[in-house]
């Protein structure tokens, strides 16, 4: 608690645990002290619009589109001012300009200008800078970006690792809950004490992934009969339909 009896940002919920970036907070939105704010971070005011504004990637991304998604995603985070304190009792951290930091190479920060240059470079700085480029660092307050931040920059090939772990979670939650092919509903005699109950979540997840586990190698053994005869994997067809789909002729 703060001063004010206010709950602090200590006391709030981690970003590993905040709910992600959704399309309607996603993009840049605003700035502070002359930092744009975009999905939970601050960037360098001179970051490529082109990139403060990337998208997730697409479900269908082949090999090529994702390698290209990542390194636009690589690059916007050297744009991004690095934090170089923890939280305090109320929130507030400290964060430095990412040329400051030897990330990118500015003209406002002459020593950046002596690194090498693979690293991006900011060839139109802003006509007036502001504190984010003229200070050596910047207290950010526990407001900012209080909802969007994350543990891994979004839409990061990081963030996106983390967050499948999610959707394997609960696609396991549904699978242990589906009594199409198994149940742990209470039956004609009553379990007592935590031990019984353990036991039979526990034997049911191991039968749930041993049937998980047997329908994986069978789709193997299918691809790779059909890659013996030239065929492409059998891939599951999508259920859901597209405004696209909708609307072409019969």
């Amino acid at each position: 608690m703060s001063s004010t009896g206010q709950p602090t940002a200590s006391a709030s919920t981690s970003p590993a645990c905040r709910p992600v970036v959704r399309s309607t907070n996603s993009g840049p939105k605003g700035t502070h002290q002359g930092a744009v704010i975009s999905n939970g971070n601050l960037y360098c005011p001179a970051t490529p619009r082109s990139l403060l504004q990337l998208a997730p990637l697409a479900r269908t991304a082949t090999r090529e589109q994702t390698a290209q998604h990542d390194a636009k995603t690589a690059e916007l985070a050297r744009h991004k001012l690095g934090k170089i304190t923890a939280d305090d009792a109320d929130g507030y951290h400290r964060v430095q300009c990412p040329a400051a930091m030897g990330k990118i190479r500015c003209p406002l920060r002459p020593p950046s200008m002596t690194l090498d240059r693979d690293r991006p470079e900011i060839l139109q700085p802003p006509e007036h800078p502001q504190a984010c480029c003229t200070q050596q660092a910047i207290t950010v307050p526990a407001e900012v970006n209080a909802k969007t931040r994350q543990k891994h920059d979004y839409p990061s090939r990081a963030h996106r690792q983390s967050y499948a772990r999610r959707t394997g979670a609960e696609r396991g939650f549904a699978t242990a809950k589906d009594p199409a092919s198994n149940d742990i509903a209470r039956g004609w005699c009553r379990l007592m004490g935590l031990a019984p109950l353990m036991l039979f979540v526990t034997t049911l997840l191991a039968v749930r992934n041993q049937r998980i586990l047997a329908a994986w190698d069978a789709r193997q053994e299918e691809n790779t009969r059909r890659a013996a005869r030239g065929l492409p994997p059998k891939t599951r067809k999508r259920r859901r339909k597209t405004l696209a789909t909708l609307a072409a002729p019969p």
